[in-house]
């Protein structure tokens, strides 16, 4: 059950039928870890952001399909698909490339939702293109995709204190003292990816991003 299950309530399951390749879909993937003893992980953040969108928006993401559990509604006027891989973070790209395959469509046709080490807890970053920044999931993306040119969200989830791994802070749960900011985050990232589909990546940067619209380097 996701935190939005929790606190509002367990969503009524909907029955979904077979998709189709549609040449208008946008993919929304949010990257994390399958398994019940990632829930509620910093690099499990951008699954939660898509459990936050599918309750907001009435999306049930509950079918297995392309190497992940996917969901298809409307978003913003615009016909959408939910993804969270099942590929595990490091093979992220793996579900991504299957539904590109699928619907036939290039990566301008995806959002990927991610956690980032570099930006304070709930603080979010959107870029068009760039580098994984030390990410692995968007590492794997950008080699399976041979590309960087896709949409991400960047949420935060703080910075690794020195005396930690990097592989046991991102598997680490946050802090209560963190929690607020990390609803703020997911509910930020889901509000940009509304904005990115039913408007623009540039107008959801001009709207959420602190420092101006920019690229990752």
């Amino acid at each position: 059950m996701s935190i939005w299950q929790k606190l509002f309530g367990r969503k009524k399951e909907v029955e979904i039928e077979d998709d189709e390749p549609v040449m208008t879909l946008q993919l929304i993937v949010g990257l994390g870890n399958p398994e019940g003893k990632y829930k509620g992980t910093r690099h499990n953040i951008g699954f939660e952001v898509i459990d936050k969108m599918a309750f907001d928006h009435k999306i049930p993401v509950n079918k297995s399909k392309h190497r992940g559990i996917i969901g298809t509604g409307k978003l913003g006027g615009k016909q959408v698909a939910l993804i969270k891989p099942l590929t595990y973070m490091n093979r992220s790209g793996d579900c991504i490339r299957a539904a590109l395959d699928f619907y036939k469509l290039s990566p301008a046709d995806i959002v990927v939702i991610v956690d980032d080490v570099n930006l304070p807890v709930g603080e979010i970053r959107i870029r068009e293109r760039g580098s994984s920044g030390g990410q692995n999931g968007l590492r794997d993306i950008i080699a399976k995709l041979n590309t960087d040119e896709f949409i991400r969200i960047r949420v935060g989830i703080g910075s690794k204190p020195p005396s930690w791994k990097m592989s046991d802070y991102v598997l680490s749960k946050f802090l209560k003292e963190e929690h607020e900011a990390m609803i703020d985050g997911i509910a930020k990232a889901g509000d940009a990816a509304l904005r990115i589909v039913s408007d623009s990546a540039a107008a959801a940067m001009n709207q959420f991003n602190n420092r101006g619209v920019g690229n990752d380097k």
